[in-house]
C-alpha cells in the first residue's frame, strides 16, 4: 500500500492522478487510511493533524498525487436583513462558518437552527461542499489553537510603523 507523509497545496485537479472526497471532518486528519476514486487504497501518516482544504492534495511516496475534494453534507443556509448579527450568534457558539455575499453556510445542527429561527433567520437546508473560514488562529479550524497562557505581553507588530510593541 502507498503511502502518503506529505501534503502539498494548489494541486490542479485535471493532472491528479486520481481524488479523495472529504467532508469537513474528513479533511482534518494525521493518520488514516483512504481510497481513492478508482479505488486505490492508501495510507496517509502526516507527522501532526492537520486542516486539508479542497486545493490540497497527498504526495504519495511513488511520486504521484491524489487531489481532494470536499465532499457535499447536510448544511444550512441561513439568510437575514441584519447577517452581522446572525454572524455573531454563530461564532459566539464557536461553530464553523462558510460566509458568502449574502448568506452564512453552517452544518445541519438542529440546536443552531432553532435558535437561528428564534432570531428570525431564513434558514433553507441543502447539500454542498463545506469550505468554512478559517478563523484568526488557523486554516479551516478554530480547535488546537493556541493562546498566549504564559500570562507574560505580547508583541506585536504597529501597522501604522512596523514597530513591534507591547500588548496589555
Amino acid at each position: 500500500m502507498k503511502i502518503s507523509q506529505e501534503i502539498i497545496h494548489n494541486v490542479n485537479h485535471e493532472t491528479a492522478l486520481a481524488y479523495v472526497t472529504l467532508d469537513y471532518e474528513g479533511r482534518f486528519l494525521r493518520r488514516k487510511r483512504l481510497v481513492t476514486n478508482t479505488g486505490e487504497p492508501f495510507l496517509v501518516e502526516l507527522p501532526e493533524t492537520v486542516s486539508l482544504s479542497s486545493t490540497d492534495g497527498f504526495l504519495l511516496d511513488d511520486d504521484r498525487v491524489i487531489a481532494i475534494k470536499a465532499k457535499p453534507e447536510k448544511l444550512l443556509k441561513v439568510q437575514h436583513s441584519n447577517l452581522p448579527r446572525i454572524a455573531w450568534h454563530i461564532g459566539n457558539r464557536h461553530t464553523p462558518c462558510q460566509v458568502g455575499c449574502d448568506h452564512l453556510l453552517i452544518q445541519e445542527d438542529h440546536v443552531m437552527e432553532d435558535l437561528l429561527n428564534l432570531l428570525g433567520a431564513d434558514i433553507e437546508k441543502l447539500q454542498a461542499p463545506f469550505i468554512p473560514e478559517g478563523g484568526a488562529y488557523g486554516h479551516g479550524r478554530t480547535h488546537s489553537h493556541s493562546h498566549n497562557h504564559s500570562h507574560q505581553p505580547t508583541t506585536a507588530i504597529d501597522s501604522a510603523d512596523g514597530n513591534p510593541n507591547v500588548l496589555t
